[in-house]
């Protein structure tokens, strides 16, 4: 009697998360639905994100150049915690973000959409996403805001991100992205708000302190220190970072969490793989 009651209690209480099996099943819906945005849909949901996550960085820089004589560590810690909220407003706001969209690739494998799909969202919204990046830069080298020692940190982001080896941001790529498809992955698992925002913060937070690098977020950082008068041409800035960290980023995103969660989570013999969530 004592255990059927445990039971029914248990059962009563409200899900507040998805199972992994369940949020993958989410994530090829959520692939199909993207694949079927229309060009429009891509371009300015695109540029949104691109401006989302700039904010994010632009915050980082801010509190960063206020502690960067207390501790290195410190400081690195303190822009860390700041710029998730760049994915938060992705996620919660609704935008299109090329390194999230990364994991439309399980809908491909599941050919719930085509390669062409795939590569037309990609294409689209990674143009999109550096059109806001860049747009957002420019504003905020027009705005009065980016001198003194915001400038100056600017500029040592900048250079510390002019990579003489395509390897390492590769690398950096890489690692970056396997956090970042995490995040959505946890994000989309959650089915609160609250959930959501701690989904992006930690991995977000993860990514940012270790030091890895993000195609998207450079997409702002770089042209910032060139608008803000930093001698570093287009070339660098897609020679020396955003060729080798972008195709860093499909591997950790497109390739290493989609294939290797497509062995544990798909199920054999299943035709339905979209999954509603009433709220």
């Amino acid at each position: 009697m004592y255990i059927h009651v445990i039971k029914e209690r248990v059962l009563s209480v409200e899900k507040r998360f998805l199972s992994p099996q369940e949020t993958i099943d989410l994530t090829i819906s959520n692939g199909v639905k993207k694949a079927g945005l229309s060009f429009e849909q891509m371009l300015f949901l695109g540029i949104f994100a691109g401006v989302y996550i700039g904010f994010g960085g632009f915050a980082s820089i801010t509190i960063m150049q206020t502690i960067k004589n207390i501790d290195a560590g410190l400081m690195k810690f303190v822009g860390a915690m700041v710029f998730p909220v760049g994915l938060m407003l992705v996620i919660i706001c609704g935008a299109e973000l090329f390194t999230g969209n990364n994991l439309m690739v399980f809908a491909v494998l599941k050919r719930e959409i085509t390669v062409s799909a795939l590569l037309r969202n990609w294409g689209t919204v990674y143009f999109a996403n550096f059109l806001g990046s860049v747009t957002l830069a420019f504003l905020v080298s027009k705005s009065g805001l980016l001198q003194g020692d915001v400038l100056n940190l600017t500029f040592s982001i900048a250079q510390n991100k002019i990579f003489q080896d395509p390897v390492v941001p590769f690398i950096r790529g890489i690692l970056c992205n396997i956090l970042v498809v995490l995040a959505v992955l946890m994000a989309t698992a959650s089915l609160d708000i609250i959930s959501k925002i701690f989904s992006c913060w930690f991995p977000i937070m993860l990514f940012v302190l270790s030091g890895y690098e993000h195609s998207v977020a450079n997409m702002f950082f770089m042209p910032l220190a060139k608008f803000g008068g930093m001698d570093i041409s287009w070339a660098q800035i897609f020679l020396n970072n955003l060729i080798p960290v972008t195709l860093g980023n499909i591997v950790g995103g497109a390739v290493v969490i989609p294939f290797m969660y497509s062995r544990a989570y798909f199920a054999e013999g299943r035709k339905d793989y979209k999954v509603s969530i009433k709220g």
